[in-house]
């Protein structure tokens, strides 16, 4: 009898070990999960109490809005436990949910089920929004058989944000991060073989704000080299570019002489690149080999595009004159943008209005990315994003004059149809201006690296077949 008991004994005596560690375990969590809440800003505490709300009454919702399968046939251990005979009761489904939290709500992926799939949660994505308390919900697909809900409480297009740039070069160089849209994820754009971007957008409303989070972090990286025409001062020490102008091959203000020499040495340099692309390169395109040091992309700024190519209209000498620079800096600069893609030049045109007043439609039509901030009437928002844009009335710049959404573009996004709205980020002077100032010894005029790189001056190359 005694001997009979000892394996008893010895499995009662394990019991506490059983017990403990999973006790161990779930204080453990508990106390990490109280500390990470209470180490949490008020915004994320919300979403973290949103996300717990979600989890638990995920069961109940699931079925009220028709995202679970009946399964009628019965599983091989139903059948066995089966011996009265009886009909056995369909097993109602529910997706799995896994859901995390962040500042503005939270995210959810769920599997998908046979009958219940990308569809069937994008019809009940407002019925989600509002079990919820979102301010809206976007489904999309996240891998095959898996749908990505996101669900934000409060709208990110409200809250100003900054941009802390690194000083470190991007681990692309091409690759163009804008800002948080409407569900507060992070939008890019890949400017690898685009030959122009267009940003409109009204006075204040943050249009150079864009383009200095691009120099902030591009200008770290000696494979990008910039120059700058900037029609809204005289001198560079007047404008938005003072602190940049050491990190600038070139730069011109409002004088429309000054700008047509900038526009005629970019393409001559396009000209050159295009003769002898093969010969340095081994490639007819430099995008197959990518930017470098040597063959920097050049990223040309026109910033109120508007002042160098207008037409001026009247009969007096200065005038004519006038007339003729804007007519040739429309010319050389639609060189640049339909010739310099694959010899790795982009032109970035800004302006108010980009009408064909504004920027020449020969430029702006063959530009395939485009931005517009806040706008005042339809016929600017068409003619900044085109006339898609009237059948996406949420996204239409027309609805951005609030000051709350200072900052806040449009854009026809190139992974995804129609419009998405963008909260850029606002840059600090004094960052910008320290990244300009630790990076301005990589400044180079890329004709003289070209130079450089053939023993010979441009002047010299063969050009006589280009442009046919």
């Amino acid at each position: 009898m005694k001997d009979s008991n000892v394996p008893t004994e010895g499995i009662f005596g394990q019991v506490p070990l059983v017990v403990a560690l999973p006790l161990a375990v779930l204080v453990g969590w508990a106390v990490w999960w109280v500390v990470r809440y209470v180490r949490a800003d008020a915004m994320t505490q919300q979403s973290i109490r949103q996300a717990v709300r979600v989890r638990w009454g995920w069961k109940r919702l699931a079925p009220m809005l028709k995202l679970s399968a009946t399964d009628k046939t019965p599983t091989a251990l139903a059948s066995l436990a089966n011996t009265n005979g009886k009909p056995i009761k369909p097993r109602v489904l529910i997706p799995s949910l896994k859901v995390k939290h962040d500042a503005y709500g939270v995210i959810a992926r769920a599997q998908c089920l046979p009958g219940v799939g990308l569809q069937q949660f994008q019809k009940a994505g407002p019925h989600l929004a509002d079990a919820w308390r979102c301010t809206r919900v976007a489904v999309t697909q996240d891998k095959p058989g898996q749908v990505l809900i996101r669900g934000v409480r409060l709208d990110p297009l409200k809250f100003p944000t900054e941009h802390h740039p690194t000083g470190e070069p991007p681990e692309e160089t091409a690759r163009w991060d804008l800002g948080l849209d409407e569900y507060a994820q992070p939008v890019s754009v890949n400017l690898t073989q685009v030959p122009g971007v267009t940003v409109a957008g009204l006075p204040g409303f943050g249009k150079t704000s864009l383009i200095n989070r691009l120099l902030s972090d591009w200008a770290p990286s000696p494979a990008v080299q910039f120059a700058c025409a900037d029609g809204k001062v005289s001198a560079a020490y007047e404008g938005d570019y003072a602190d940049w102008v050491q990190r600038m091959f070139a730069f011109v203000g409002d004088d429309l002489e000054e700008a047509n020499k900038l526009f005629r040495h970019l393409v001559a340099l396009r000209r050159a690149r295009s003769a002898s692309v093969r010969q340095m390169l081994g490639v007819k395109s430099m995008w197959d080999v990518g930017p470098s040091e040597h063959w920097p992309l050049v990223v040309l700024i026109v910033d109120e595009a508007h002042t160098y190519f207008r037409d001026h209209k009247g009969s007096d000498q200065q005038t004519k004159k006038l007339a003729a620079l804007a007519a040739e800096n429309a010319r050389l600069v639609e060189d640049l943008v339909k010739k310099g893609r694959s010899v790795g030049l982009l032109v970035i045109l800004t302006t108010q209005k980009s009408t064909g007043d504004a920027i020449p439609t020969f430029i702006r039509d063959v530009c395939p990315v485009g931005l517009s901030f806040a706008q005042k009437t339809a016929e600017a928002a068409v003619a900044a994003l085109g006339d898609e844009i009237r059948e996406w009335p949420d996204a239409n710049p027309i609805n951005l004059q609030d000051p709350t959404y200072v900052g806040v573009a449009s854009m026809n996004h190139q992974s995804q149809p129609g419009f998405t709205r963008i909260r850029t980020p606002y840059v600090p002077d004094t960052e910008a201006a320290r990244v300009a100032e630790q990076t301005a010894h990589l400044t180079a005029d890329p004709s003289v690296l070209l130079e450089a790189f053939l023993g010979l001056r441009l002047t010299d190359v063969d050009l006589t077949k280009l442009d046919a």
